[in-house]
Formats: C-alpha cells, sequence, structure tokens
C-alpha cells in the first residue's frame, strides 16, 4: 500500500479519510483541491492542471484524494490502493452544509491559499447530480483495473471506520 487514491463525492469525507490512512500508514497526504486551487479559486489551465497531476503521481509513494476524473488516466494507473466512498448523496449534502456552517469564511487546510469556505448552489447541485453523472464513470474505470490494484468501495461511514481499523492492523503487522 504505497499509493492510495481516495474518491468520491464531494462531502463523502475523502479528505479526512486520505489524512487519517495517510497518519496511520506514515505516508505523505496529497490533497488535490489544495494543489488544484490558487489564491481566491483561481485554477489552472487543462495541460498545466495535467503536468502537475503527473508529477504528484510519480512520486514513490502517497496517499491522494480527489475526484479530478479527467485526470483519472494519470493517477489511476500508478495507485496501489483505490477507497471510493460511494455514500448516498444525501449524507455528502448533509456533510458539507456542516462543513460550510462549521468553516464558513475560513481557509481549510485541504484547499488552496485564500480559497475560503463559501455557500455555492451550483456547487450543491453538482453534489446532487454525482451519482447519475460520476457513478458510472468511476464504475467503468474500476472495471478496468489490474489484478494487481486493490479495492475497496465503502458506502456507509461504518465501512470507512473498518477500513481504518484493517490498516491499523496491517500497518502493526509490517
Amino acid at each position: 500500500m504505497q499509493r492510495i487514491l481516495v474518491i468520491g463525492s464531494p462531502g463523502a469525507g475523502k479528505s479526512t479519510l486520505a489524512s487519517r490512512i495517510a497518519g496511520r500508514l506514515g505516508l505523505p497526504v496529497i490533497h488535490l483541491d489544495r494543489e488544484y486551487f490558487g489564491p481566491g479559486w483561481a485554477v489552472p489551465d487543462r495541460e498545466e492542471w495535467r503536468e502537475r497531476v503527473r508529477a504528484l503521481a510519480a512520486k514513490p509513494a502517497w496517499v491522494m484524494d480527489g475526484n479530478y476524473a479527467s485526470t483519472f488516466d494519470i493517477r489511476v494507473p500508478r495507485a496501489t490502493v483505490i477507497v471510493w466512498l460511494d455514500l448516498p448523496r444525501w449524507r455528502c449534502l448533509a456533510s458539507v452544509l456542516w462543513r460550510v456552517a462549521r468553516n464558513y469564511g475560513r481557509v481549510r487546510a485541504d484547499l488552496g491559499p485564500d480559497c475560503t469556505e463559501r455557500f455555492d448552489w451550483s456547487f450543491m447541485r453538482w453534489i446532487w447530480s454525482y451519482p447519475a453523472k460520476m457513478r458510472p464513470k468511476t464504475l467503468r474505470m474500476l472495471q478496468r483495473l489490474r489484478p494487481d490494484q486493490r479495492v475497496y468501495v465503502l458506502r456507509s461511514r461504518s465501512e470507512i471506520a473498518a477500513l481504518e481499523a484493517e490498516l491499523s492492523t496491517l500497518k502493526e503487522a509490517a
């Protein structure tokens, strides 16, 4: 488990889980939102972003969170483990609403500099449409994995906790 990719809907808990896994396994964490968004929510052009992701994915070890399906072709082949947080959209929406309420006007550690937390209706619509738009793409991507790549599909908070417990035992056994 040297390169772990954590994917899923916004609000599923990708950044939190990635940080916890990285801490448990002693791996560096890469939050793609922090890499993508520049000061004040500025975004890179497509080629600049793909080059940045190539450089990040080329590192020998990491726990990387974030969807950015347009870069699956770069990140997925490098991943030894993929964790898909396939949680219900109501759970993801509730988590984002709680996160916005808790952090409104502040910069979170998993975002770029000067990216203050805000409420955004279009982001809420994206979360609501995520299962219809992204779930099929994710399923197709998972069907094309190599036999040596391990996949965890987690559909509840209890399954997330169980994975964390399993990873702790792996670390102790190593």
